[in-house]
């Protein structure tokens, strides 16, 4: 039986009730109320068995209480799906009595929260710490206000890719050093594994809005930025400050993400519309041999690795990489998005100054090491960038540091997290089948006129 709007109207604030009551709760009491306690909220893996970056902050947590006598480190994790915890986060942020003293903030939302009034600019500590010069001008620019201000410490970056199997490959009779030129190629390759290879999906593309920003942006944007010759961004004009309505680009993508469920070639669409996809994608598909090809990250090592629950030392001979090309394989040939997170300090924050020493405590040289090569990240330090210890760490960090030449950057003003879910929304109508190409378009730019105040622009 179909809910009715009252329904509908009520489970919603049922909702957002409970995932505010939630927020509250994880945070207990005021970040002030211990003058000597610095409390650090951080996202927490959903998959039980990824404690990646719970060991890296225990350790943290015993360097500083070390270092510091007297001074104790409280860790606040939120568990949840990317779009809950930016909801629960969002909560926590808004009073002083919830709000931690150290939040691990994706860049993505990093400027709504700095709208929002959320965040503490940091240029006052940066000024004395010495290792702010070793960052790379990119990733400084990623938590950068629109104020010129910065408000948050990067902790590293990430590119994105095609990984395939070998194995699946080779029962498909496809070449072991695949390289894609264009997007049909990508297809063609798909179109090969579901023909010879039953059992197995062949090609995953994130999408709708169960998946956040994954669909959004390893989804949906790395084919948006192939549209074009890379020189100018398709989704928002610097020049006249307004976003850009959907266009060829725009409607070419949407008819990729189509094309991958008309025909089969992705995951059955319940599977794709499944918040928690991404674990399964990671834990299971890829190590058994389940997935020709998925179009994703480059921290997915990190739920390989020794001590994670699904340890697979065998990944780097039995899964290939090739960069995702551009749409007819028009200059550069190439295309990535890159993302990252940032510690930020909340302006409500009882204890700001121990926070950033806390921060410094993480980005000691040796402690940024161990964290990009940990949860398989891209340096954004210029001197653990060129260290071979990093370096070498790892299979695949070379491959993904090369994309940084390739790679495109969100245009994360403060209405870009409604524009994402704006994209998330066209992209589940044209997988599910319930809306065309250009129906999906259409309803895009009402939603994008609604979502930026109508600050639009045709291109």
């Amino acid at each position: 039986m179909r809910p009715t709007v009252r329904s509908v109207r009520f489970t919603a604030l049922f909702t957002l009730t409970a995932l505010a009551s939630t927020a509250l709760a994880a945070c207990g009491s005021g970040s002030g109320d211990d003058p000597d306690t610095v409390k650090v909220s951080f996202k927490q893996s959903t998959d039980n068995s990824i404690k990646v970056m719970d060991t890296y902050l225990a350790d943290i947590k015993k360097q500083f209480e070390k270092a510091n006598p007297g001074k104790k480190v409280e860790l606040v994790p939120i568990k949840a799906p990317d779009s809950e915890y930016y909801t629960k986060l969002q909560q926590m942020l808004r009073s002083p009595k919830t709000a931690p003293d150290l939040v691990y903030e994706d860049t993505f939302l990093i400027n709504s929260d700095i709208t929002s009034g959320y965040l503490k600019p940091l240029d006052e500590y940066l000024a004395k710490w010495k290792d702010w010069d070793r960052f790379i001008d990119t990733a400084k620019a990623a938590a950068r206000g629109e104020d010129g201000k910065t408000y948050g410490v990067p902790d590293g970056t990430d590119t994105r890719g095609l990984w395939f199997s070998k194995d699946v490959f080779a029962e498909a009779g496809l070449p072991a050093d695949w390289q894609p030129k264009t997007w049909d190629e990508v297809l063609d390759a798909a179109r090969t594994i579901k023909e010879k290879v039953p059992g197995v999906t062949p090609l995953n593309v994130y999408t709708g809005k169960p998946a956040g920003e994954a669909a959004a942006m390893q989804g949906f944007q790395m084919l948006l930025y192939g549209t074009n010759d890379g020189t100018t961004d398709p989704l928002y004009d610097k020049g006249s400050k307004k976003w850009i309505t959907a266009g060829q680009g725009f409607e070419d993508s949407l008819a990729f993400v189509e094309t991958v469920f008309k025909e089969k070639l992705g995951p059955e669409v319940s599977d794709a519309l499944d918040p928690n996809f991404g674990t399964k994608v990671r834990g299971e598909l890829l190590p058994q041999g389940k997935l020709g090809i998925a179009l994703d990250g480059s921290w997915l090592p990190q739920d390989w690795l020794e001590g994670s629950g699904h340890e697979w030392p065998e990944w780097s001979k039995e899964l290939g990489l090739a960069a995702m090309p551009t749409q007819n394989g028009q200059a550069p040939g190439k295309v990535s998005m890159s993302g990252g997170w940032t510690w930020s300090i909340p302006a409500k924050a009882g204890n700001p100054d121990l926070a950033f020493e806390f921060i410094k405590t993480m980005q000691t040289k040796a402690n940024a090491r161990k964290w990009y090569v940990a949860n398989s990240g891209i340096a954004v330090r210029e001197d653990v960038a060129n260290d071979p210890a990093y370096v070498d760490a790892q299979p695949g960090i070379e491959f993904f540091t090369d994309l940084v030449g390739s790679t495109h950057y969100r245009p994360a003003y403060p209405a870009y997290p409604k524009v994402s879910v704006a994209i998330q929304e066209a992209m589940e109508g044209v997988t599910t089948g319930d809306k065309s190409v250009e129906e999906a378009a259409r309803d895009y730019d009402e939603a994008l006129k609604e979502a930026t105040d109508d600050q639009v622009v045709a291109k």
